[in-house]
């Protein structure tokens, strides 16, 4: 028989004197504290509450590694499941918008310009849109050619003095923003009536690009492309024409999908490419979901796409929001998955309200941010910038019942006033990154919280939610691997950025 050394015999009867005092008065073990999970990591979570009590608030969560059993909501990230890729977020850089922005101080203008497009000291705002020539919201009525022969292509003083030099202070703020140009009207020497009389139509509005000056109006975008390019702008994109079925803009030319096929096919797209433009995305429509209701038009892009020869030279099509469903963006995606997609204009005014955050915040978050991107769009820009109080400069035609994203006071040039398009633009740009990639989400039915997340370049997951009920909702979003939970506060709109872990 084996004798235990008196050492280990204390040992032990310490051991059992313990077990037997941890029993309570009833000999029933005690219930264990709960378990602690440590955090590995920490969300990053940007918040606006449409009663503007928070404002792009910034603070952080716990990721963790076990699910809150409280949730009421829950949102699960796939990131096996990988849709399209991202250009960016941003605004229509307009000649009201820069007469605005120059009128500011020096310090305050660059101010401004870094917490839009800094992507380390503000909201990474990286894609934005320019005239080609004058727009609704320019400071005049003009072409780069109004006298006729295309030999005498000029820029004006609006992009010598205010478009140029404010493209120069964004780009010197964030390298990575994009330009995409869209023409209102050719030079009016180009228009005639209607394809069939063929008259000289001399107007700012409507009429038809005349066949004959195919070749003049294709070196009209690449004079334009090299002026820019001689200024130290490099142009990424265009579109051939905005809103192309809007005869009545106050600037304008109507342009079915044959007329610029035809164009594309047999001016465009060599001239571009012989004079070194090649590289140079064109996109296609630019104007509504519905297509203005005309049945001739429906599906404008397809038409295109299904012509070789013209097709060869297009990146994708360009679509508005003033007419129809976002669900026509995955409508055409699916016939042509190989053509991308762009979303490149949305306005707010007294028609929708446009000032009262309220209203506007999810419901355009909806609109612009969530069905525009879960419908495959790689970029998302709304109009303008900047414009005053009384929603100017504006001139004879243009819209006068528009707000910019942002309101600037004509009294001091210096006090601003966000609307709705300012926050849902930096919501995405804040945490969705240049070649980020959408994918796959999970969730509870409910239409009242919707989202959108992507698998960022270096890794990170962001996701962008609103939340449309008028109270709180306790979410736990899972990566698969992590959890957090947030409490959403009602008629809001947050954005998260998860790290890698």
């Amino acid at each position: 028989m084996k004798i235990f050394p008196s050492f280990l015999l204390i040992i032990l009867w310490s051991i059992a004197s313990c077990s037997c005092q941890k029993k309570n008065n009833t000999g029933e073990e005690p219930t264990p504290p709960p378990v602690v999970e440590p955090s590995v990591g920490k969300v990053s979570v940007l918040l606006t509450t449409g009663n503007r009590q928070k404002e792009f608030y910034k603070e952080q969560t716990d990721l963790k590694l076990i699910k809150n059993p409280n949730a009421s909501y829950s949102i699960t990230l796939k990131p096996a499941e990988k849709f399209q890729t991202i250009y960016g977020f941003g605004a229509a850089i307009t000649g009201s918008t820069c007469y605005n922005l120059m009128q500011m101080s020096p310090a305050d203008r660059k101010a401004f310009l870094t917490e839009t497009f800094s992507e380390t000291e503000g909201f990474g705002q990286n894609f934005v849109r320019i005239s080609i020539g004058c727009s609704d919201f320019s400071l005049s009525e003009y072409t780069l050619c109004d006298t006729k022969g295309i030999e005498h292509f000029v820029l004006t003083k609006e992009e010598t003095e205010y478009v140029i030099p404010i493209l120069k202070e964004i780009l010197a703020i964030n390298p990575k923003v994009q330009i995409i140009g869209s023409p209102w009207t050719p030079p009016r020497w180009m228009k005639v009536n209607n394809l069939t009389n063929l008259q000289p139509h001399n107007q700012w509005t409507s009429g038809q690009l005349n066949p004959a000056h195919y070749q003049d109006y294709a070196l009209y975008f690449a004079k334009w492309l090299q002026a820019m390019k001689d200024n130290g702008l490099n142009v990424n994109a265009i579109t051939i024409q905005n809103e192309p079925l809007n005869r009545g803009n106050s600037a304008s030319m109507y342009m079915g999908w044959d007329e610029q096929l035809a164009f594309i096919k047999n001016a465009l797209g060599k001239t571009l490419r012989d004079k070194g433009f090649a590289e140079v995305k064109i996109y296609l429509f630019d104007h509504n979901y519905n297509y203005d209701n005309k049945p001739s038009q429906q599906q404008y892009p397809l038409h295109i796409y299904k012509d070789a020869d013209a097709s060869q030279y297009v990146t994708g099509a360009a679509y508005h929001n003033y007419g129809g469903n976002p669900n026509e963006l995955s409508n055409i995606h699916n016939q042509y998955p190989n053509k991308e997609l762009i979303f490149t204009e949305s306005s707010i005014g007294t028609w929708n309200d446009g000032r009262n955050l309220e209203r506007r915040l999810t419901e355009d978050m909806q609109e612009l941010g969530i069905k525009t991107l879960n419908n495959h769009c790689k970029a998302v820009i709304v109009w303008n910038l900047m414009l005053d109080e009384h929603g100017a400069p504006n001139r004879e035609g243009g819209c006068k019942t528009c707000f910019g994203a942002v309101d600037i006071q004509t009294s001091d040039y210096k006090t601003m006033r966000r609307n709705s398009h300012y926050y849902v633009i930096g919501h995405l740009s804040a945490v969705i990154k240049q070649g980020a990639t959408r994918i796959g989400v999970e969730k509870t039915p409910d239409d009242n919280v919707q989202c959108t997340a992507f698998e960022n370049p270096d890794g990170s997951l962001a996701c962008v939610l609103l939340n449309k009920k008028k109270e709180t909702t306790y979410l736990t979003l899972s990566t698969g691997k992590q959890y957090f939970s947030y409490e959403v506060p009602a008629n809001s709109v947050v954005s998260f950025l998860i790290p890698k872990i």
